[in-house]
C-alpha cells in the first residue's frame, strides 16, 4: 500500500524543496521506502539520471535523501528557460520541444496523463511518496489546466500541507489568503499548514500560529526554525548562490560571471565549501576582479545569447586582460564553447540560425546539433592520476587543434581542450569538482591544501536536516494525514 502527501507553498522559495528532503530522510530513518516527486519543475540546473534522462536537481537531492538513484519519474515535466518568454520542455527526462509561455499555459493539461503515469509507477516501489508543489496554488490565473499544484493534487487524490515563509513577512496573510482564493474543491485537499524559516523565540508566534488555525480550520504541523546548515546542501537555483559564496576572504580567488541563463552550476557547491577558496559570483555591472586566480565559466542554457551578455558587460575585455596577466580560465560546457573561435547554430536550436565569434582563447569551433548528449561518466585527470566522475548534458559538437590536448579522460576517451600554455582549459563534463581527489589535485595548483570530503558533508547535513524536521514538525501527524493513492 502506497501513501502520498504533498507539500505546497504560499509562494516560490518558501523552502519546500529542503523540507521535503528532510521529511524524506526522516521517514527513511523510520524504516519507510520513500520516493520524491515533483510534477513540474522549472530550472536550468538539471541532474542526469541513470535511465538516461534529466530532472531538476532538487529532486536528485531528494532522491539522495531517500537513498535511491535519481529517476526521470521523480520529475516528469521539467521546464528549462531559454529566453525571456520561452522554455525547453522535458517530458519524462527527454526533450519534447520548445514552447512559449503562453503556448505551454494552453497545452499543459495534455501532459497530466504523463505526470500521473510517472507518479503511479513510482508508487509501485514505495511506502510513501512525498510530493513537492511548484510556486503557489494561490496563483488563480494558472489554475486552469494546472499540473503543478492543486490540479495534480485533485487528479491524483493527494492530500496537501500548505507551507508559508515567515522570513519574508506576512505569513498569516500568506496562509489565510491562500485559503481565501482556493475553490471549495481545492480547499478540501488541504489537511494542514506549517510555517518555515522562523528566527528567534518560537513561542512569540504561538498566538499567530493559533490564529491561522482558527481562521482556516487547519491544524498546524509546526513552526520550523531557519535551518542554519542549508548552505551546505547543493543549491537548487542560481538565485540561492550569492548568499552561499564567501567574498573577500583569504585563499584562491575564483571568479564566476553571473550570466542570464546560467545552467548546471553544481560544480560551485564543492568549491564554495573549500576553506581555502574565495569563490565570487560576479554580478552584472561589476568587473571581473583583477586579483582572480581563476575565472570559471559554467554552463549556459543559451550559449550564444549568454556570450552576447558577457560581451555587453565588458567581461570579454576583463577576461583577455586576466589571461595576459597570466591568469587561468576554465570553461565547463557552455563556458567551454564560448572560449573557442566560433559557435555556429545552423538549425536555430537556441534561436535564429547564426554563427558568432567566440572569445578566441581556445582553438576550437562548435556547431550546435539537434542531438542532446546525456550521460553519467567516470574518468581520470591524467596530469595528477586522480579519478573523477561527472555528467554531460549538452548539445553541440566541438572540434579543433586544441582538442588534441584533452586534459581529462572519460570512459577511455580524451575529453576537453587546453591552450598551448595550459592556462586555458575547457570540457563538456559537469560535476567534476564533487570528486574529492580531483578537486584537491586541481586546487593544489593554486596553492590550496584541501582536506574537504564533500559528499560525506552532504550526507551529514541531510541527517541534520532530518533531525531538524523531526524536532520541529509533527511528522506523526503528517504520516497520519497521508492517504493511499
Amino acid at each position: 500500500m502506497t501513501k502520498a502527501i504533498m507539500i505546497q507553498g504560499t509562494g516560490s522559495n518558501v523552502g519546500k524543496s529542503m523540507i521535503v528532503a528532510g521529511l524524506i530522510r526522516a521517514c527513511v530513518q523510520r524504516g519507510l521506502r520513500v520516493r520524491p516527486f515533483k510534477p513540474q519543475n522549472m530550472s536550468n540546473n538539471a541532474a542526469v539520471t541513470e535511465d538516461g534522462g534529466e530532472i531538476g536537481r532538487a529532486q536528485a537531492l531528494q532522491a539522495r535523501a531517500a537513498g535511491v538513484p535519481p529517476h526521470t519519474d521523480m520529475n516528469p515535466i521539467l521546464l528549462k528557460p531559454q529566453s525571456a518568454t520561452g522554455a525547453q520542455i522535458v517530458v519524462q527526462g527527454q526533450v519534447a520541444g520548445m514552447q512559449e509561455a503562453a503556448d505551454f499555459g494552453r497545452n499543459k493539461r495534455t501532459l497530466l496523463p504523463r505526470v500521473l503515469e510517472s507518479f503511479h509507477r513510482l508508487g509501485r516501489e514505495a511506502d510513501l511518496i512525498v510530493v513537492e508543489g511548484a510556486g503557489s496554488p494561490a496563483e488563480t490565473n494558472l489554475r486552469a489546466g494546472d499540473i503543478a499544484n492543486m490540479g495534480f493534487a485533485t487528479a491524483a487524490g493527494v492530500p496537501v500541507i500548505l507551507m508559508g515563509d515567515i522570513d519574508r513577512g506576512g505569513v498569516i496573510a500568506q496562509i489565510v489568503g491562500t485559503q481565501a482564493v482556493l475553490s471549495d474543491e481545492d480547499k478540501a485537499q488541504v489537511r494542514g499548514f506549517a510555517v518555515n524559516k522562523f528566527r528567534g523565540d518560537r513561542s512569540l508566534f504561538d498566538n499567530g500560529r493559533d490564529d491561522i488555525a482558527r481562521r482556516t480550520g487547519w491544524p498546524s504541523l509546526g513552526v520550523i526554525p531557519w535551518f542554519e546548515q542549508a548552505h551546505r546542501l547543493p543549491a537548487e537555483d542560481v538565485m540561492d548562490l550569492p548568499s552561499r559564496l564567501r567574498s573577500g576572504g583569504a585563499g584562491c580567488v575564483i571568479a564566476v560571471p553571473r550570466l542570464p541563463r546560467i545552467a548546471n552550476f553544481d560544480d560551485l557547491d564543492p568549491l564554495a565549501a573549500e576553506p581555502g577558496v574565495d569563490l565570487r559570483m560576479i554580478l552584472p555591472g561589476t568587473p571581473l576582479p583583477a586579483d582572480a586566480d581563476l575565472v570559471l565559466l559554467v554552463g549556459s542554457k543559451a550559449t550564444i545569447a549568454d556570450l552576447a551578455a558577457l560581451r555587453a558587460e565588458g567581461w570579454d575585455i576583463d577576461l583577455a586582460a586576466h589571461v595576459r596577466r597570466g591568469g587561468h580560465v576554465l570553461g565547463l560546457c557552455g563556458g567551454y564553447q564560448m572560449l573557442g573561435q566560433t559557435i555556429a547554430d545552423p538549425h536555430g536550436i537556441e534561436g535564429p540560425p547564426s554563427e558568432v565569434a567566440g572569445l578566441g582563447h581556445l582553438r576550437i569551433d562548435t556547431v550546435m546539433a539537434p542531438k542532446k548528449h546525456l550521460s553519467l561518466k567516470t574518468g581520470t585527470h591524467p596530469a595528477s592520476g586522480t579519478s573523477l566522475s561527472g555528467y554531460e548534458i549538452h548539445i553541440g559538437e566541438t572540434t579543433g587543434p586544441d582538442c588534441a590536448r584533452g586534459w581529462l579522460t572519460f570512459d577511455g576517451a580524451s575529453e576537453g581542450a587546453m591552450s598551448a600554455d595550459g592556462r586555458v582549459q575547457g570540457c563538456y563534463m559537469h560535476g567534476i569538482f564533487t570528486s574529492d581527489s580531483f578537486r584537491r589535485a586541481y586546487l593544489s595548483e593554486f596553492g590550496v591544501d584541501s582536506s574537504l570530503v564533500f559528499d560525506a558533508g552532504v550526507e551529514t547535513t541531510l541527517d541534520a536536516l532530518a533531525a531538524h524536521v523531526e524536532r520541529y514538525m509533527d511528522v506523526d501527524l503528517l504520516l497520519s494525514l497521508a492517504e493511499e493513492v
